[in-house]
């Protein structure tokens, strides 16, 4: 099948569909019990990312079982920070720990970007396997973490719910937060260019904490940044096609970054009302989402009422079934079979 013919590029194309192409954000994770057994192989995490063969594997095991119109590549969007040389490691549990960038000397102990290749070339390997293991009909969606979100941790040394470590560096040091975003920046635009490269037909970045940032904040460290990332990435790939997911952001926050952005689509979160979504954002671009994925929990009546109500909202415009933030492992697989027959049907 042409790129071109898929469901998925053809609605980042402006297409309004008959059905929404359908995939989900976390689709290869702790809720399938094929991952978890694919993961205690690994060991750990980190091994299952590093590891080409069973990254491919469970990127490729939703798409077995529920047919998603996307697949997107297993791996984390902390990989860069560890590719740059910040110490990286998983607390069970509790989530990601990283060595801090609070001053100039632990700036200056990063690494340069033309070398992060020597970490993450076993991703651009899973990449390269995924493109030639997927069924035709599938796009295989590549990814990085924003700058913003991605410094957050870096300055943090873990996710915080107020971002707050970032936000006093910026009034502290801004010359060394700008230094490690722009570091970060041109780091992501290799990471991405290699994917697509390996075989990425669109890419997303996650910018999940991008509704800290208010005002002139959210302008100078969520847009510029996605901005430049797709500025130049469409330089050398034309017709990449990008989403964009300013998780967080308020109305004018969603219209403006997708006005000054430039990306095919953009991803809302569940706290965005689809009907507005439907009147003001799908008038100018492609819209991802945004059904709430604690439905994928609880199921019932409500999980398939509120599916259809999204489909419905955004039936008049280009539109990307997906959740408004990834699936958690508590999630019920076969709440994820109802949902998909919703959206189907």
């Amino acid at each position: 099948m042409k790129t071109n013919d898929k469901l998925i590029i053809r609605a980042l194309n402006g297409e309004t569909l008959t059905t929404p192409p359908i995939w989900m954000m976390r689709q290869a994770g702790r809720y399938l019990p094929e991952y978890k057994a694919t993961r205690s192989l690994a060991g750990d995490f980190l091994s299952l990312c590093y590891n080409p063969k069973l990254a491919t594997e469970v990127t490729l095991q939703p798409i077995r079982r529920y047919d998603f119109d996307a697949a997107i590549l297993f791996a984390d969007i902390l990989l860069i920070p560890q590719a740059l040389g910040a110490k990286l490691w998983f607390v069970t549990g509790e989530g990601p720990r990283l060595s801090t960038i609070t001053n100039q000397n632990d700036f200056d102990m990063l690494g340069d970007v033309e070398n992060i290749d020597d970490i993450l070339s076993p991703i651009y390997k899973t990449v390269k396997n995924l493109s030639s293991n997927l069924p035709d009909k599938t796009t295989l969606i590549g990814f990085a973490g924003a700058p913003w979100t991605v410094a957050t941790y870096m300055i943090a040394g873990r996710g915080t719910p107020d971002q707050k470590p970032a936000l006093d560096l910026i009034k502290s040091n801004q010359k060394v937060f700008d230094l490690l975003m722009s570091k970060i920046t041109y780091a992501t635009i290799h990471y991405l260019s290699k994917q697509i490269d390996a075989g990425a037909e669109v890419i997303k970045i996650f910018d999940s904490w991008a509704g800290s940032l208010k005002g002139k904040l959210f302008d100078q460290y969520c847009i510029e940044p996605t901005k430049l990332i797709v500025s130049e990435l469409r330089k050398i790939y034309p017709n990449i096609k990008i989403i964009g997911f300013p998780r967080g952001a308020n109305n004018a926050g969603y219209i403006n970054y997708t006005n000054m952005t430039a990306v095919d689509c953009v991803a809302i979160d569940s706290s965005v009302d689809t009907q507005w979504a439907a009147d003001y954002l799908q008038k100018i671009t492609c819209v991802q989402g945004n059904l709430d994925q604690r439905l994928l929990i609880s199921g019932g009546h409500a999980l398939t009422k509120e599916t259809k109500r999204i489909v419905k909202t955004l039936s008049n415009g280009p539109h990307i079934f997906n959740l408004g933030h990834g699936i958690t492992p508590d999630a019920n697989p076969d709440n994820v079979t109802k949902m998909i027959k919703a959206v189907r049907e």
